[in-house]
This record gives structure tokens, C-alpha cells and sequence, in this order.
């Protein structure tokens, strides 16, 4: 009987909330002229801001055709946001921009399921040796990390000096498929200065033969010793994580204007590799043992970032690189 009116109970207060929210709704329309995607343009900047609100508005409409805007290709993006503006009876030419502002907020809307799909074909497609595109990807990798040091062979030692585990790389990337060498090489090629420096200094430990002297110039105060290729390619599982979970759409609706892409992708896994980079030193952890744990505080902090609706993670490429939004 407790069991019969307890969920009596839940029930009765869901039923009471939802007709007060459509009640609300009604209410503040008539009294504003607007509805609820007119507000949301109208009190939110551009941004994740008022792209997740919009998003949270179609998804709990009752209507069909608001429901299903949030799954149409991108070619049917502007014929939707008509059909929309049709259906909330709002005249285009009165309201110019809110029919802009919400083709930019479906873009994205859409452009960031397109990329959870890109990004996991990428991450499934499995490594294939045999394959003369994956086999002239990774030689690029190690002549971009290693441009004064030829490899002797396809399968040798050489490529511990990068941070993958054994004499063949491919076996490293069993768990993230294309994707991690994917990462990899954007990094290797756009941001090389500081997938260098990275490299250099996570080949570096405590117990370096450098001198003091040395070692305090080089400002290596702290023990850092981890395997590059390894950490990159955990690192492409964090930012899997985040894309996968929604987490990472507050940065990347805050700098994409429209659709996100796996350049933004490939942009935040190299703005995230040398933040891990800086936070493991900053950790100052005693080995390698302890990375899952340096880890996972890592990937709360980002989280913790993420639930800033005005939040950009803003990765150090120019501002013309990001298309970046004017926050």
C-alpha cells in the first residue's frame, strides 16, 4: 500500500508540474508575443548558452516537427528552421534574425551529431598494416617527431623512442582504432612546436644525468617520465569520452558559429594533451603507476569546466584557425 501511494505521489506531482510548465508557457506567450524559441534567442548570446537551451526546447516539444529538427541532415537545415517559423506563425520578415539565429543553433545542433558519427567510424576502423594509407600516416608521425633520426625498419625499437610500447606501433592502437593516430599527427603537424617540446619532456625524469644546474634552467622540477604515443592515444579516449557523453558540446557551440568538425575535435585533443601535460607535472606523481589517477582527476576538472554554459577550452591555435565566436 506505501509502495501504491508513493508512486500515486510521484505521479500526481509529475502531472501538476508539467501542466504548470504548459500553463506557463501559455501565460508568458500571451503576455511576451513570443514563444519559447523567440525568448531563448532574445535573452541568450550566441554560444552554448542559447544553442542547449534551443536544443532542450526541441527535444521536449510535443510537436513532431520541433521533436525531429534535432536529427535532420544539414542540406534540410534551413527548409526545417522555415517549417518551424510556419509553424509558430512568425513572419520572416518582421523577425529577420531569429530565423538566423536559429539556422545557426541547428547547425550546430546537428553538426555535433555528424561529428559523434565521423569520430566513432574513425575510432572502429582498426589499424591494417597492410593498408598504405595507415602505413604512410604513421611514417609521417615519425618524421614529424623525428625528423633527424631515420628508421631503421618498419618493426623496431626506435618507435619506444616516440612513446608506443613495443617495436610495432600498431598494436598500440587497438582500443581508439584511426582515431588516436589520427590525433596524433594533427597534433605532430599543426601545433609541432608543442608536441615537441612534449615529447622532449616526457622522455625526461628525476633522475636524468643532467647536472642541478641543468636541470633547474630546464625548469624539470618535477618528475614527468610517460610515453607520449601512449598518453596521446589515452588522451583521444578522454576526448571521446567527453564528445560522446554531450560534455563537450558547451565548448564546441561556443567555437563553432555553425557545424563542429573533427578539426575542433582534433584542436581540443591537442589543447587537452598539453594541459594533461602540465597538470602530470603539476601533480608530481612517483611513476608511471599512478597515471590512471592522475587521470581521472584530470577528467573531473575538465568536467568541471564543461558545465560553464559560456565555457570555451579555447585551445592555443589562432583565433582564425577556431572561427572562434565573439564571447
Amino acid at each position: 500500500m506505501k509502495h501504491f501511494l508513493r508512486v500515486l505521489t510521484q505521479f500526481l506531482v509529475f502531472l501538476y508540474c508539467k501542466c504548470l510548465g504548459q500553463g506557463l508557457k501559455f501565460v508568458i506567450r500571451k503576455v511576451t508575443g513570443r514563444c519559447e524559441l523567440q525568448r531563448i534567442c532574445f535573452n541568450n548570446k550566441p554560444g552554448a548558452r542559447r544553442t542547449l537551451k534551443i536544443e532542450t526546447s526541441l527535444k521536449r516539444s510535443k510537436h513532431e516537427l520541433l521533436k525531429s529538427a534535432v536529427g535532420v541532415h544539414p542540406d534540410s537545415v534551413e527548409k526545417t528552421i522555415d517549417d518551424i517559423m510556419s509553424l509558430k506563425r512568425i513572419n520572416p520578415d518582421i523577425n529577420p534574425q531569429l530565423g538566423i539565429s536559429l539556422q545557426a543553433c541547428l547547425l550546430q545542433i546537428v553538426g555535433y551529431r555528424n561529428l559523434v558519427v565521423e569520430v566513432e567510424k574513425l575510432r572502429k576502423e582498426p589499424y591494417d598494416c597492410e593498408n598504405r594509407a595507415h602505413e604512410e600516416m604513421l611514417m609521417k608521425l615519425w618524421k614529424e617527431l623525428r625528423p633527424d633520426s631515420p628508421l631503421s625498419g618498419r618493426i623496431s625499437k626506435q618507435w619506444c623512442e616516440i612513446g608506443f610500447q613495443g617495436n610495432d606501433p600498431k598494436t598500440d592502437f587497438r582500443g581508439m582504432g584511426l582515431l588516436g593516430l589520427h590525433n596524433l599527427l594533427y597534433f605532430a603537424e599543426h601545433d609541432k612546436a608543442t608536441a615537441l617540446q612534449v615529447l622532449h619532456d616526457s622522455l625526461q625524469s628525476k633522475h636524468s644525468k643532467m647536472s642541478k644546474a641543468e636541470w633547474d634552467k630546464k625548469k624539470f622540477d618535477k618528475a614527468i617520465g610517460y610515453s607520449f604515443a601512449i598518453v596521446g592515444i589515452n588522451i583521444t579516449d578522454l576526448t571521446y569520452s567527453l564528445l560522446v557523453s554531450g560534455a563537450l558540446k558547451t565548448h564546441l557551440y561556443n567555437v563553432a558559429p555553425e557545424m563542429p568538425s573533427l578539426v575542433h575535435f582534433q584542436q581540443t585533443f591537442c589543447y587537452l594533451m598539453q594541459e594533461f601535460h602540465k597538470f602530470w607535472i603539476e601533480e608530481d606523481p612517483c611513476d608511471i603507476m599512478e597515471f590512471n589517477r592522475v587521470r581521472t582527476k584530470f577528467y573531473k576538472r575538465i568536467l568541471k569546466q564543461l558545465k560553464n554554459p559560456d565555457m570555451a577550452l579555447c585551445p592555443h591555435f589562432t583565433a582564425s584557425d577556431l572561427h572562434l565566436v565573439n564571447l
